[in-house]
């Protein structure tokens, strides 16, 4: 039987009522929420510095901007958009890809890495066009004999990046880097790039990448394992690239204690670690007196870290973890006197600059976060 709603009619609310039946409801219903997924995750306008992250969005949907996409962001910034870099300081920059690996409950014996090293643009081999050449692990560590004790600064990616995606914004971050910090050109930039591409929706993906960042670690952790311990280290995580950079000291400690001698010591390494976490998607008491990240600081010597008290998607970390209540990092930050006194430290909430959102081409739009950061990186790492 029809329903006839004596306020609702056809035209301009004149003429005959029309009648609305029970599925004619559902259907208005179902296109209401449409519209509404439709508006929540349609890319916003962007406007310089301070741009709208691509897919900024609240309550519970946000926890998907764990899950920022890499090109999507890339396309909100100009990609040197406070100071560029001659085509000859290209800066040196490989990648170190996870992603035809499978899941690991122990540190690796020898895991197939993929390893590609970027050739710049005006270069013999590039073409006149930069592009990526595929290479081994001996010549990136410079294991040869050639640039063994060059500073290497690791890049570790948030959640949903491509293969492509990660590369441009380790390459972005390297050539901003050059710029803020001049005296860097024997900096090597290692792009860690994780399976992180889409899936699903909203909760079940963000939980998806956050299982996957233990497996990581453990092969962060082979990775760190390999790198000289007269080499400066400096390892930046984005979102859950905090997770992966802190699981996998932790796993690299539980190896060498074990005994395992196919990795190099770093408990009291001589040459400098340095750690820089942007918006961090780890727990915030990951370094507190009986946080489950506290031994890692025997191998660190400076945290610094870039938090944003207004991050929508970080605000909704503690729902990752069904064993766990516990804030981000990266949200709400945490005091210096977790820290021995032999750790340098420090931090600066950049909410007022990003707002709501959760993509690092917007801390690496704004002159001042880039140059907190490339500094905390990679300055003084040739020095020390």
């Amino acid at each position: 039987m029809a329903i006839q709603h004596p306020s609702l009619s056809s035209g301009h609310g004149r003429g005959s009522v029309r009648p609305f039946t029970r599925g004619y409801w559902f259907a208005a219903v179902v296109a209401l929420i449409a519209t509404v997924m439709l508006v929540v995750w349609s890319p916003r306008p962007s406007h310089g510095a301070d741009a709208a992250s691509a897919e900024a969005s609240t309550g519970v949907a946000t926890l998907v901007s764990l899950s920022q996409p890499g090109s999507r962001a890339l396309r909100t910034i100009d990609p040197m958009p406070h100071e560029s870099v001659p085509e000859s300081a290209e800066p040196d920059v490989w990648c170190v890809s996870t992603r035809r690996l499978p899941d690991t409950c122990r540190v690796p014996l020898s895991p197939n890495l993929g390893i590609e090293q970027f050739v710049g643009q005006g270069t013999e081999r590039s073409c006149g066009r930069g592009r990526w050449e595929r290479s081994d692990l001996t010549r990136l560590l410079g294991n040869d004999g050639s640039e063994g004790r060059k500073p290497l600064v690791i890049f570790i990616h948030g959640n949903r990046y491509d293969p492509a995606s990660a590369k441009q914004q380790g390459l972005l971050m390297a050539r901003h880097c050059a710029a803020a910090c001049p005296g860097t050109g024997g900096v090597r930039t290692v792009v860690f790039s994780w399976p992180s591409e889409q899936q699903g929706l909203l909760l079940k993906d963000g939980r998806a990448k956050y299982e996957r960042a233990f497996s990581e670690g453990r092969y962060m952790a082979w990775l760190l394992g390999q790198i000289d311990p007269l080499r400066p280290v400096a390892i930046v995580g984005y979102s859950y690239g905090a997770l992966i950079t802190l699981e996998g000291l932790k796993n690299l400690i539980t190896a060498e204690q074990a005994g395992r001698t196919d990795l190099q010591p770093w408990l009291d390494r001589p040459a400098p670690t340095n750690l820089v976490f942007i918006a961090a998607a780890v727990r915030c008491d990951a370094f507190a007196p009986r946080g489950p990240y506290r031994h890692t600081l025997d191998c660190v010597d400076r945290v610094s870290l870039i938090t944003n008290s207004s991050d929508d998607a970080l605000r909704f970390f503690h729902l990752l973890d069904r064993n766990t209540n516990v804030d981000a990092l990266g949200y709400v930050g945490m005091p210096r006197r977790w820290l021995p006194d032999h750790v340098e430290f420090s931090a600066v909430d950049g909410g007022n600059i990003i707002g709501r959102n959760h993509g690092l081409p917007l801390y690496l739009s704004s002159p001042s976060l880039t140059k907190r950061l490339c500094t905390a990186a990679a300055c003084g790492l040739n020095a020390e």
